[in-house]
């Protein structure tokens, strides 16, 4: 069987998906609220959330990609790592750009727990535009 090429469209698409997604969630005064009330283990379970549903999205909900046949890096597929690094690097981004942190009065830890927050929005949006697209 052929390996699917990952190209650099796949990451365009989601990119598009990705900040689509956490862009309402980074300027939302709840999520840094609840961010800040956070506790450590709480922003672990939630980034194993989002590498959860991420999997799920990519290689569950979609029959027609099978992990094993795709480039890997270290052991996982080059595709999954780039949907981590949008989920995640999105938010932040997009939290650095628009002064969220700031604006609400956190610092780097409660960035991010809020960053940790967003990718579960973020990740849904890009695993989709991926998958639609």
């Amino acid at each position: 069987m052929r390996r699917p090429r990952f190209r650099p469209s796949d990451i365009a698409q989601q990119v598009v998906g990705g900040f689509l997604l956490a862009g309402p969630f980074v300027v939302t005064e709840e999520v840094w609220s609840l961010a800040a009330n956070m506790a450590g283990w709480q922003a672990l379970v939630t980034v194993g959330i989002v590498t959860s549903v991420g999997y799920g999205a990519l290689y569950k909900a979609d029959r027609g990609r099978d992990p094993e046949i795709e480039e890997e890096v270290a052991g996982v597929p080059v595709r999954f790592i780039s949907l981590m690094a949008v989920a995640f690097g999105s938010v932040a981004l997009l939290a650095f750009v628009f002064g969220a942190p700031d604006t609400f009065d956190a610092g780097w830890r409660i960035g991010i727990r809020a960053v940790c927050i967003g990718a579960v929005f973020s990740v849904v949006g890009a695993a989709t535009a991926d998958s639609v697209f």
